[in-house]
């Protein structure tokens, strides 16, 4: 039987092993801690992609400019 030491009084070598030994793992459990994102925060993301967008054409712009191309509803252009 090995006598007692006290924690404080034990190597640095002693102790690594002591603290290796009662180590637990966390298993498939991730501990950061995460929060859901923010909605009302300005994202620079999102705005960045809307406004990379070349194939953005306003809806109005394009109903009206296929409207006076169209004489089938009897309009003159």
């Amino acid at each position: 039987m090995e006598k007692f030491i006290p924690y404080e009084k034990l190597s640095k070598k002693k102790k690594r092993e002591l603290n290796t030994r009662k180590r637990k793992t966390w298993g498939n459990v991730n501990p950061v801690t995460r929060r859901p994102e923010n909605p009302k925060a300005y994202n620079r993301q999102k705005a960045r992609k809307w406004s990379d967008d070349s194939s953005f054409v306003p809806l109005n712009l394009y109903m009206h400019s296929r409207h006076r191309e169209c004489s089938c509803n009897g309009y003159a252009a």
